[in-house]
């Protein structure tokens, strides 16, 4: 069978990750915070003419960098992030050899739900009924 998809989770497997994905997502909102804060730093110095330099954009840039980083294993591992900010995830999985997606909130303590390939977050169903 083909399948869109070359890892497939187990409800397990992705339960396994969670704490991974928790502390990532917890990691990329204080870095946010932090770039956004010296973006607005930045920016009242850019206005003023400054020639910037030092210490505030290359903490940026780190932390941009951090971001990116996170944000690959996301990819490395095929996890889809449906959303950022409410730590919104799909794990690709097998249910009854169709290809569907677990679907998780950093806000839910389990993963409880599924849906098709072809719907998001509005039409997940769950794994138990």
């Amino acid at each position: 069978m083909d399948y869109q998809h070359t890892k497939h989770y187990s409800v397990e497997e992705a339960r396994d990750l969670l704490p991974t994905l928790r502390n990532w997502f917890e990691e990329i909102d204080a870095l946010s915070d932090r770039i956004r804060e010296l973006d607005e730093t930045l920016a009242s110095r850019t206005k003023q003419g400054e020639d910037l330099g030092g210490a505030a954009p290359n903490q940026m840039i780190r932390d941009m960098a951090r971001v990116h980083t996170i944000l690959g294993n996301f990819h490395d591992r095929q996890i889809h992030i449906k959303d950022l900010q409410k730590g919104l995830v799909d794990f690709p999985a097998l249910l009854d050899e169709r290809e569907v997606f677990l679907c998780w909130e950093r806000t839910e303590p389990d993963i409880t739900h599924w849906h098709t390939l072809e719907t998001g977050y509005a039409d997940r169903k769950p794994l138990w009924e």
